[in-house]
């Protein structure tokens, strides 16, 4: 009986959040956008593949094989070459106009018939560090070919002793879109799922009905569960609705493993992100205060997580402060294997695993936390 009544209060005060979510338009606003909107337009928008590459020719030889390569630098990866001469060479760099320019010396074409050591210049705006790094091998490739084109035909001199394949798995286009939707999406679960649990106890805490609560026949378990089950379902509907809508079917994105899967580890993760926001909410006694709270909290979460940079390439003790402290290394993880690689249950059961301890232990701090500084204070 106690049971029943306690589910039964636990069921009331879910309901009540949800009512509460759904009174605040503004939230609401905000939850549509970050899965609708902010997913198209961030990850149509912030593409890291080499697109129109502003290239600038000095062009010193004016020979065959000088503008058989100029020629060569055509779009999608390059814009037309821009000739100039080598007096504005410096100051189009300075002036960031090109990317890259490219200095073709006198004799070049003559040096390269007679098998004579030739050399080319290229000067490379390395403020625009990832066209700077991935745009010279491009570059280099385009070089490269025209040459060997011009001096042997299109065939080499000796048989190469090793010939090197590859292959692309999952993304085999290399395209960005595909990455960058399916980041944005997590990135938005944390970010929502943490805002809104904590705003959750806070506008009780600034409107007083937290007040009203302690007069129930509830206890603080009750209260603090039911908002992080009412605001992790909003999150997790969300997410899924863009995942399909807008990531597979607007965005051309294929999933490759399983949805419920996805489902069931995302509603798992939300839980525990839902519990860290209520934890931080209750240092907080304003919006004003939970907002500078969160946002470097947020910026750490998205940044660390191993979705926008490897963790490989984080520093050893960075690296296991963040898997051990939080979830979302492990969520990216679970992410990238399910829908990037088709994994299945028994290769990510262990995720699933980690997001139920921690889930566990976020949930058992804020709970403590809000006895002592909510009902207590």
């Amino acid at each position: 009986m106690n049971a029943l009544r306690w589910l039964s209060n636990l069921y009331y005060l879910f309901i009540k959040e949800l009512r509460s979510i759904k009174a605040d338009p503004i939230m609401l606003v905000l939850v549509v956008y970050a899965f609708t909107l902010a997913i198209y337009t961030v990850s149509t928008g912030a593409s890291t593949e080499l697109k129109n590459l502003a290239v600038a020719v000095v062009d010193e030889d004016d020979s065959q094989l000088s503008r058989k390569i100029i020629s060569a630098l055509q779009p999608p990866i390059f814009q037309e070459a821009v000739k100039i001469s080598a007096r504005e060479a410096d100051a189009a760099l300075n002036e960031g106009r090109f990317v890259f320019i490219l200095d073709i010396p006198p004799d070049f074409e003559r040096d390269v018939l007679a098998d004579r050591p030739a050399e080319l210049q290229v000067e490379i705006d390395a403020t625009a560090i990832v066209f700077a790094g991935n745009g010279s091998v491009a570059l280099q490739n385009v070089i490269a070919n025209e040459i060997s084109e011009f001096r042997y035909g299109g065939g080499v001199t000796a048989a190469a002793p090793v010939r090197l394949v590859m292959r692309s798995a999952f993304n085999p286009n290399l395209n960005s879109v595909w990455f960058g939707s399916l980041m944005q999406v997590m990135n938005n679960i944390t970010m929502l799922t943490l805002i809104l649990s904590g705003a959750a106890l806070i506008r009780e805490r600034e409107r007083g009905t937290v007040e009203h609560l302690l007069v129930m026949p509830v206890v603080a378990s009750q209260i603090v569960l039911a908002k992080v089950l009412a605001n992790g379902l909003v999150i997790v509907a969300a997410a899924i609705l863009s995942l399909i809508f807008v990531v597979h079917l607007l965005l051309s994105v294929p999933i490759q493993g399983s949805v419920l899967l996805f489902l069931l580890g995302t509603t798992i993760y939300t839980l525990s992100i839902a519990s860290m926001g209520i934890l931080l909410a209750t240092f907080s006694t304003s919006m004003a205060q939970f907002g500078l709270l969160a946002i470097p909290v947020l910026i750490i979460l998205n940044l660390l997580s191993g979705g926008m940079t490897p963790m490989e390439s984080m520093p050893v003790w960075l690296r296991y402060a963040m898997q051990t402290l939080t979830t979302t290394p492990h969520f990216v993880s679970f992410t990238q294997a399910v829908l990037f690689r088709g994994g299945g249950f028994s290769l990510v059961w262990q995720y699933l695993l980690i997001f139920v301890v921690f889930g566990a232990v976020y949930f058992a701090l804020s709970l403590m936390r809000f006895r002592s500084a909510v009902l207590k204070g």
